[in-house]
């Protein structure tokens, strides 16, 4: 498995709005500068939160984006399978896909399981306040 630019994006795009929003809006441009991400991109990826209800859009002078939840409520996971879709390493295992004729003979499904397992335990208990508190330790500020 491998997180497309996308995916990882997003997850950088919700951490900056997490660690610079002060009750204004954060500008898709001013995320760009500090991502070093085209705007553009982030226009694309932005949108797809916005529809998915994780951010909302402020227009005007002093428009921009704001989360819609505290960074608590967000995990990795929600993020990265929105922009990514499944993140089970192989169909055999998806739950919305399963199909597989030897799913219950084949040994190597344990391994796909227990591997899906592992990254899900991961993504699906890191909020992104976790990956706030992680910028702060290792920064010392807010930059990313």
């Amino acid at each position: 498995m491998k997180i497309s630019t996308k995916g990882r994006y997003a997850l950088r795009l919700m951490l900056d709005l997490a660690l610079n929003e002060d009750g204004r809006p954060v500008r898709i441009r001013e995320i760009a500068k500090r991502q070093d991400i085209s705007d553009k991109y982030l226009e694309q990826i932005i949108s797809v939160l916005n529809k998915a209800g994780y951010v909302r859009s402020v227009r005007g002078p002093q428009g921009g984006y704001l989360l819609t939840r505290e960074p608590e409520e967000y995990t990795a996971g929600m993020i990265l399978r929105l922009t990514e879709g499944s993140m089970a390493p192989v169909d055999c295992i998806d739950l919305e896909n399963r199909y597989c004729n030897h799913m219950e003979d084949c040994a190597t499904s344990i391994l796909w399981k227990r591997l899906n397992d592992a990254v899900s335990g991961v993504i699906d208990n890191t909020t992104l306040a976790d990956l706030v508190d992680w910028q702060i330790a290792k920064n010392g500020d807010y930059t990313i």
